[in-house]
């Protein structure tokens, strides 16, 4: 190496262990990299180790409650939630389909429908979504209605309606751009006490077909005003709206005016006990909507006198479908005849797979482990020829040969990558902490475009195991992303968004014919 080339590498030995020495206070004067900064010289080497890499079988069940179907804090402290709803079909991970399952609540209890006679005139249920792609709007645009009903009257009115593609994660174009989404009443009753109601498998009972409506993967943002004085009738934003059976409302709300089922929470939970809201078809797209955004709003009239005379307003009743109830991802699959199912059913913790299967929402996951003999081999260079780590990467390349998915409009993939702490009492990996390199600021992965790989950053953990001695844990690889605070920080390494990520991925595993196998990439220097 030249003067210039030494320095500049003992410069980056600076840049990527600058946290990891304000980690450790009093670092060992013989620390892995101490002796690398000692009278300049340096020479650089990078060395690849064969890993074991293999699939994870989660059984297709994966936590998908409240707590769990969220994806970043807001100011308030409150967090945003994310449902997933439709259906996908194709060879690599076979069948896929997402409903999702709530509780709804009475605004106030012992409700009095304002006056006698209330009648419904109509419901609503609005669903909305959280992305959309805004430079692709759609007609009609602004136009004019010169008798559109607010009350009683029919009024000359303003409307602009835009209408918004949302994101999606499928088959897009032609007969697949719509599905028809269903809503049933659900008759099991949803015990927040019970763990079942927290699995994505949950089953539950449902019953009468409250309502249907064909979804064209659009949401809409409406603002109508009167023409006489320009005033606001009604605005809605980024919205999917679906009439509901107003006679069911009639009988089952209505008609328990001044009744025990509609005394107070607890006994109306019990009485009307969740809405389901699923999709027909097998074969579409999947798309995100925001749960606690949703709203199920009851149109009615009333009797109502003045000075003798009888009118009959017009108002509505906003049930609450928000954080405090009970909300369930309920996700269900086909993998009849899929190569992940022929992956799963031969995967090898010992010797590792060849190809990797990673999915979110309870598809199965990636385990690593770096063999001893690669570790034996590290400590060896440590011990005897004072090497010092700069760099230690697990590259993993997407398998150029699986199934891409051309047609979704979807942010890239993302992923998470954890120690393996311990295996819970029902078979669950437990992870209870960061990597070391993400407690050191260090990034998860990298990525390379072309041909695509990713980079994992384990830089901090190689150094541990054999710097320190620290046990060589298994590493967890999922799709998803760490749930973050209002201030950017990761919330925990137990919340991510794997629960409602739609993306999976075939990665190329432990096979030594395979140039672009995984493995583990070290950089190292050692003193002249």
């Amino acid at each position: 190496m030249t003067h210039n080339l030494k320095k500049t590498f003992a410069i980056l030995l600076l840049a990527i262990f600058g946290s990891t020495i304000l980690y450790n206070c009093e670092p060992d004067p013989d620390s892995l990299g101490e002796q690398l900064f000692i009278n300049d010289g340096v020479n650089g080497n990078e060395t690849s180790y064969d890993i074991i890499a293999y699939n994870i079988n989660n059984h297709d069940s994966i936590r998908s409650d409240a707590s769990k179907l969220i994806s970043e804090q807001n100011a308030q402290g409150g967090f945003t939630a994310v449902g997933i709803l439709g259906a996908f079909t194709e060879g690599q991970f076979g069948g896929q389909k997402a409903s999702y399952i709530t509780q709804l609540r009475m605004n106030q209890d012992n409700f009095d429908f304002s006056g006698p006679n209330a009648k419904v005139d109509s419901v609503v249920l609005v669903i909305k979504a959280p992305n959309y792609i805004t430079d692709s709007v759609k007609a009609p645009g602004a136009y004019d209605k010169q008798d559109f009903p607010v009350g009683n009257e029919k009024i000359a009115v303003s409307i602009d309606k835009k209408t918004y593609p949302v994101y999606k994660y499928g088959k897009i174009g032609g007969k697949y751009n719509s599905m028809t989404l269903n809503v049933h009443e659900v008759t099991t009753f949803l015990d927040a006490n019970n763990k079942d109601f927290t699995r994505s498998n949950v089953n539950v009972s449902t019953g009468q077909l409250l309502g249907s409506a064909v979804f064209d993967g659009t949401v809409s943002s409406i603002s109508i005003t009167k023409k006489s004085d320009n005033t606001s009738v009604f605005t809605s934003s980024n919205d999917f709206r679906m009439k509901l059976d107003k006679d069911f409302f009639q009988t089952k709300i209505i008609d328990k005016k001044g009744m025990p089922e509609l005394q107070n929470t607890a006994n109306f939970i019990r009485y009307f006990r969740g809405l389901r809201i699923s999709v027909s078809e097998t074969d579409r797209y999947l798309f995100q909507f925001l749960p606690n955004n949703m709203e199920l709003i009851m149109y009615y009239k009333y009797d109502k006198t003045d000075n003798g005379a009888v009118t009959r307003p017009q108002t509505s009743l906003n049930f609450k479908l928000g954080s405090e109830n009970i909300h369930i991802g309920q996700y269900t699959y086909d993998r009849t005849g899929s190569a992940v199912s022929s992956a799963i059913a031969g995967s090898s913790e010992i010797n590792g797979d060849s190809k990797l299967f990673a999915q979110g929402m309870g598809g199965p996951s990636i385990g690593i482990k770096i063999p001893e003999d690669a570790v034996n081999k590290l400590k060896s260079l440590y011990q005897k020829d004072k090497t010092g780590i700069v760099s230690a990467r697990i590259r993993m390349y997407v398998d150029p040969l699986s199934w891409e998915n051309k047609h979704s409009v979807l942010r890239d993939r993302q992923f998470t990558i954890l120690p393996i702490d311990k295996k819970g009492k029902e078979g669950e990996l437990i992870s209870n902490d960061f990597t070391p390199d993400f407690l050191a600021g260090f990034p998860l992965y990298n990525l390379n475009e072309k041909p695509v790989y990713y980079d994992f950053v384990v830089t901090k953990t190689v150094k541990d195991i054999i710097e320190n001695a620290k046990e060589n844990k298994p590493l967890l690889v999922n799709l998803g992303s760490f749930v973050r605070t209002s201030t950017g920080a990761a919330f925990g390494a137990k919340y991510t968004t794997r629960a409602f990520d739609m993306n999976r991925v075939i990665l190329t595993g432990t096979d030594k014919l395979n140039a672009n196998r995984i493995q583990l990439k070290v950089t190292y220097g050692t003193k002249k």
